[in-house]
């Protein structure tokens, strides 16, 4: 019923419940290892405070915990992958986008091992990355298990990310919206049903095991002196996007400059992680806070915790830290690392604007709390999901407008910098677009052999006038995209192209691309794309 009839039937939420459910127990279980490691590798007797304690441990231990970290995660990597690249949440979208709701299994696994190491040996990331990759890895199993189509499969996917994020960090509304706005990119109503199941069921392991707390507690109930105090946090959004916009620049110049020195240098793959964790590590002997998640600097900057100078120099050298353990190419997410630069930036800002405008200004603290949200939507390119997400994780529902006019500023500015997020950015910097919608990318998902009329099918090309073509070096590779075709009949105005396979550097023929075939193909993807986001 599910493969004829698609995710409408009611036998589809119980999947989505047992997806739910599963992923649930992988993000908790993957929140318990990394925690686990921590206080192996460290000694910490409590990981929620993980800096202080590393503070007065021998600088040399300091030192060699990320290295050491580095050449494990180096190794797995060069055994596992073909790319030495960590799997994340941007290929998660692009499973989603042109992969029918499937990512990879064995370098997911991979991965996974890899951010669990990295974070549980110093790693300046998140966990949110890894937790939305394996539970991609398991609705994907569910989809082949069962054989369903792409919309089916995507479904289950968001269902997966849904109840990971809702059990990481015990946000059910925000998982939900994160699925919808940032993996599946659509709030189409026959999938919102089965993700809110999914993301409740995530939300219970979540509370069975954590019990009905948040994240972060903040001092007391905060309020907005209304109307006076607004046009601070409209220039607080602007401020967060640009920090925004140079926390991601710095993750992409870091990996390209490290891609050029590994190259010059001859140094293998494997080692990259190693020489990521050696700087790491250098950084922790000074600053300890970079060390993991981060989530008692974040704490210690919602609650007024810090200095104006110690949330400035901090917001520096977590940047820093995540664009070395980035381009080091160690694993962990994005998400965790800009809730602790927001956190810092708006901590910084709310101690000026109190400063000077002290009998008008509520507590800096609030100032604190709307970067955080204000960073991480600018990062993310999610500003709804992000919005109630730093609802649900501090608690504070009182102080919405506030956090709202912060987060609408900063994505408004960091979307004109960047490809509309971090995630996209890297999938563009891969060559794979899917910012401008599905009008851009579906013609990538179409192969030019699937769609080209063989010699001996039904009006077939001449195939004397295609050898000609075939001369003046007018031909289409049999393994080229329409993404690569279209363009060449709007230069050429030929009805249609050679398809030809090199052998021995000579083209052979082996059938034709018609234009009007590859534009029925196209407007056929294009029909069940709509379809998909507004049924």
């Amino acid at each position: 019923m599910l493969r004829h009839r698609g995710p409408g039937q009611i036998q589809f939420w119980f999947i989505a419940l047992g997806v739910g459910i599963a992923s649930g127990l992988a993000a908790i279980a993957f929140r318990g290892a990394v925690e686990w490691l921590q206080t192996l590798v460290y000694g910490t007797p409590d990981v929620n405070t993980l800096h202080s304690f590393a503070e007065h441990l021998p600088w040399i231990w300091v030192l060699v915990i990320p290295v050491l970290g580095g050449i494990a995660v180096g190794i797995i990597l060069h055994v596992a992958t073909p790319d030495g690249r960590v799997r994340a949440v941007a290929d998660v979208i692009e499973g989603a986008a042109l992969n029918d709701g499937r990512v990879e299994k064995k370098a997911g696994i991979a991965s996974a091992l890899c951010s669990w190491i990295t974070l549980s040996t110093g790693g300046s990331t998140g966990r949110e990355g890894p937790v939305v990759h394996i539970a991609a890895m398991a609705s994907s199993w569910v989809a082949n298990a069962l054989k369903v189509d792409g919309i089916t499969g995507r479904d289950l996917l968001g269902c997966a990310v849904a109840a990971a994020v809702s059990a990481s960090f015990n946000a059910p509304i925000a998982g939900a919206l994160f699925a919808l706005e940032v993996i599946l990119r659509h709030f189409a109503l026959h999938a919102f049903a089965p993700i809110v199941v999914a993301s409740a069921a995530g939300t219970v392991i979540n509370r069975l095991v954590y019990g009905d707390v948040t994240e972060f507690v903040l001092p007391g109930t905060t309020t907005v002196e209304f109307y006076l105090e607004l046009p601070a946090f409209f220039i607080l959004g602007l401020v967060c996007g640009l920090v925004a916009v140079i926390m991601m620049n710095a993750i992409f110049f870091a990996d390209d400059m490290e891609t050029r020195l590994q190259k010059r240098l001859g140094l293998p793959y494997w080692l990259r992680p190693a020489v990521a964790g050696l700087l790491l590590g250098g950084l922790a002997i000074l600053y300890p806070h970079i060390i993991g998640v981060g989530y008692e600097t974040t704490s210690r900057a919602l609650t007024g915790g810090l200095l104006m100078h110690e949330a400035l120099v901090f917001a520096v050298i977590k940047v820093a830290a995540v664009s070395i353990t980035m381009a080091g190419r160690m694993g962990g997410g994005i998400f965790s690392p800009s809730l602790m630069v927001g956190a810092l930036t708006g901590l910084t800002f709310g101690h000026i604007a109190t400063g000077i405008f002290p009998e008008v200004s509520s507590a800096f603290t609030l100032y604190a709390l709307a970067g955080m949200g204000a960073v991480a939507a600018a990062v993310l390119g999610a500003p709804i999901s992000t919005t109630l997400i730093v609802f649900e994780l501090t608690g504070d529902w009182q102080t919405g407008l506030a956090v709202m006019v912060s987060v609408s500023m900063s994505t408004a500015l960091a979307s004109r910098v960047v490809d509309r997020s971090f995630f996209l950015t890297q999938l563009k910097r891969r060559n794979v677009h899917l910012a401008a919608g599905p009008q851009a990318y579906l013609l990538a998902m179409f192969r030019v052999q699937g769609v080209m009329r063989k010699p001996t099918d039904d009006n077939a090309a001449d195939e004397d006038a295609c050898l000609r073509m075939i001369e003046q070096e007018l031909y289409v590779l049999a393994t080229a995209t329409l993404e690569t075709a279209l363009p060449r009949f709007d230069k050429s105005g030929v009805a249609f192209l050679p398809v030809v396979t090199m052998v021995d550097d000579a083209p052979v023929l082996q059938g034709a691309l018609f234009h009007v075939d590859a534009l029925k193909a196209y407007n056929r993807a294009l029909a069940a794309t709509a379809k998909e986001e507004h049924r």
